[in-house]
């Protein structure tokens, strides 16, 4: 069976951004996406793009990277742009605002997926645990279960190469016994994806549950214990350059 790859999953290695606390790089993630979304110029997105690629380079995180982890959506971005382009009422046609408005919206996404693609290709899910842990820590004041959202948020991350390589091995496995896949019209593919969903479904509730059992035996009771000390003087440093890039893509 073909390794498959994963966009987004941890990548072992020693450059800038694996060196970076994983709680500067949720904070830097965050700082990221909201001034992504609050440029509102295209000298503010140039800015962003600028980001990006400095993320990347950081990372050393492929561009190939981004673009396999949009491919998923591709078709729901293609039709909104498509939505926002063309004009069915009055004078049909197409509009240059709204194919203007659907075009810096999908570079907001690529943006946004490209910044969260080189947070999660360098912080492997424990570390993401503990920093949301920490970050979090306050909330725990007022009832929130800050150690139970953490744990569910690195479970959720480390599931998602598990999905990818049991959906390949069931893929490859049903092709070996015959199954066509990938010929036919659309509703002979879905009936024949159908063969690789049901025993997916199966096989991702039969290690849920024994994901429970293992926790229940090792007496997990939601709290988590974050071992993270206080922020290196490079982690200070990255966030005050994070907040700075964001407010010049904001003020342009």
């Amino acid at each position: 069976m073909r390794k498959v790859l994963v966009p987004g999953a941890y990548a072992p290695g020693s450059t800038l951004m694996h060196r970076l606390d994983p709680r500067a790089k949720l904070v830097l993630l965050l700082i990221a996406t909201v001034g992504t979304f609050a440029a509102g110029t295209p000298w503010g997105l140039l800015v962003a793009g600028a980001g990006l690629v400095a993320a990347l380079v950081a990372s050393r995180t492929s561009p190939q990277t981004v673009l396999l982890g949009l491919r998923p959506a591709a078709v729901v971005l293609c039709l909104s742009v498509l939505s926002n382009a063309v004009v069915l009422v009055g004078q049909p046609g197409l509009s240059t605002a709204g194919l203007a408005r659907s075009a810096a919206v999908v570079c907001r996404i690529a943006l946004v997926v490209g910044f969260a693609l080189s947070f999660s290709s360098t912080t492997p899910p424990p570390a993401i645990a503990d920093g949301l842990a920490s970050l979090m820590a306050p909330l725990s004041r007022v009832g929130v279960p800050v150690g139970a959202i953490a744990m569910s948020a690195s479970v959720a991350l480390r599931f998602i190469p598990l999905t990818v390589e049991e959906v390949e091995r069931i893929r490859c496995a049903q092709r070996a016994r015959g199954a066509r896949l990938d010929e036919g019209g659309v509703l002979r593919r879905l009936r024949g994806w159908g063969q690789v969903l049901v025993p997916l479904v199966v096989g991702l509730f039969r290690r849920a549950d024994e994901l429970a059992d293992a926790m229940c035996d090792r007496c997990y009771t939601g709290e988590q214990t974050a071992l993270l000390g206080p922020l290196a003087p490079g982690d200070w440093a990255a966030l005050a350059l994070g907040a700075l890039w964001a407010g010049v893509a904001v003020a342009l």
